[in-house]
């Protein structure tokens, strides 16, 4: 088996992001500088926060973490009593300044800016109809277009313009929204990505995660439902489902890597149902073992539901530097196998002479997984019993989840015995899909599971033959 391989290979899957809003607090770009430390996991690329006084809009965006993004004196600029802000992993366009969100536009409808969690599948198709039709674009990422359709609708409110713009668009969206007096949230028919309602006093709140609300002491309030639409103003709260009823379709992945396990998540807690999927894989694929050791962090909660299950002690045996960025300076060759324990070192005294299950969420190249068996054996373990806290992954996603191509999916193309061979472990388990069902809490429960049985439930561009075949149907 051959797979190319860097010194340091990124071999995660990333969520493109995540959203906050706020409505109805003095501080509210405070807060939603908050939010977004709080939502950092969901994006690391770019930072933005678009803030209102009821007037006009006031945008500070940046490259890089929350915190390197936001000085004392931005906040001070984002003056106002409502704000959304955004936290962004490129998968629709390029990693640059431009691209960073919340954008904002003025058009004859006035101000307005979004944030946007999911991916467009149509958004090129569109894209293209609107540029033909004279459109320019400022910037390569799917979201914009959203914007052009909202500016070019005929209908009267910003509310009917809005499901009028969405009408002609496909795939996945948690939206944000603000204008001078009014934040408005909208998810997608099929709710693929999370997005929930909080309350803070009398301000009202716009996550896609509920562990934001934690961190500033707010409440949580409820799930903003599959295809529904929010309206927050001085006038109060609003809401309609305005969309045509489909088959709802969340992320289940979010339960098994993106959330965090402090979330709670389609009204479940993650940590809670990780476990599950720990205690499902220790019962479906058991080990004789003398040690259970998760591959941190994402792999802590099903590793402590294994260990639990099979009755065997747990030990934080792989410790993570979180301090390590996704670009480097790369070494000359002599020295390029050091790339892994950049992120995750062993803890020797812990593993040596014991046979060894590493628990991890997910097998994406084999690559990483390659390194750290090897690494496990080279810290003086007997056996390493590599144990995956989902089906294998064999197809890529496209509604929000930067995925490789399906053909750099080791999963795709080769059997688990063949995985195992390559990743060098003494044996290796995935949990079965019943399981994971299991784990969650309902097996007929309706969940986006496309990348492990290649259900996809909205066509992507190489099946869809475009949603607009002429800009002037634009209503």
């Amino acid at each position: 088996m051959s797979l190319q391989e860097t010194w340091f290979d990124d071999d995660r899957f990333h969520d493109q992001c995540g959203v906050f809003g706020v409505f109805g607090h003095a501080e509210a770009a405070h807060l939603t500088y908050l939010g977004l430390h709080a939502l950092q996991h969901r994006g690391q690329e770019s930072a933005g926060i678009v803030s209102s006084d009821g007037s006009r809009l006031y945008a500070e965006r940046g490259m890089g973490h929350v915190g390197k993004v936001f000085t004392k004196s931005h906040l001070e600029r984002l003056v106002g009593s409502m704000a959304i802000g955004h936290v962004r992993y490129s998968t629709a366009g390029e990693s640059k300044l431009i691209n960073a969100q919340p954008l904002r536009i003025e058009s004859h409808r006035g101000e307005m800016a979004i944030g946007h969690n999911g991916n467009l599948v149509n958004a090129a198709q569109v894209r293209g109809d609107l540029e033909r039709s004279g459109s320019i674009f400022q910037t390569t990422s799917d979201t914009e277009v959203i914007l052009h359709l909202i500016a070019l609708s005929k209908k009267a409110s910003l509310e009917e313009a809005i499901v009028d713009a969405l009408s002609h668009m496909e795939g996945a969206y948690s939206l944000v929204f603000l204008f001078p007096g009014k934040l408005i949230a909208v998810r997608d028919p099929r709710g693929f990505r999370p997005l929930s309602l909080g309350r803070l006093g009398s301000a009202t709140l716009v996550t896609s995660e509920s562990c934001a609300l934690d961190l500033i002491d707010a409440e949580f309030v409820r799930d903003i439902t599959p295809g529904e639409m929010v309206v927050v103003s001085e006038d109060g709260i609003a809401s309609c489902h305005p969309f045509p009823a489909v088959t709802h379709a969340p992320c289940i992945f979010e339960y098994v890597y993106f959330a965090r396990p402090d979330s709670l998540l389609y009204g479940r807690s993650v940590n809670v149902v990780r476990k599950r999927l720990g205690r499902e894989l220790a019962r479906e694929q058991p080990a004789e073992a003398d040690l259970v050791v998760p591959v941190p962090d994402s792999g802590v909660s099903a590793a402590l539901g294994f260990a639990e299950e099979s009755s065997l002690p747990f030990e934080f045996g792989l410790v993570r530097n979180h301090y390590v960025g996704r670009t480097f300076i790369e070494p000359r060759q002599s020295i390029r196998h050091f790339g892994v324990k950049l992120k995750l070192n062993p803890v020797r005294n812990l593993i040596i002479g014991k046979r060894i299950v590493l628990v991890d969420d997910s097998i994406v190249r084999g690559t990483t997984s390659r390194k750290i068996v090897s690494m496990v054996r080279a810290a003086g373990a007997k056996e390493v019993h590599v144990r995956i806290s989902c089906p294998p992954t064999t197809g890529p996603c496209h509604y929000g989840i930067d995925t490789p191509r399906r053909s750099e999916l080791i999963a795709s193309s080769h059997s688990v015995e063949e995985i195992r061979k390559y990743i060098q472990a003494d044996s290796l388990g995935y949990l079965s899909r019943d399981g994971m069902y299991r784990a969650v809490g309902d097996l007929q429960a309706d969940f986006c599971d496309a990348c492990y049985t290649g259900n996809y439930p909205v066509r992507f561009p190489r099946e869809s033959r475009g949603s607009m075949r002429n800009v002037a149907r634009i209503r």
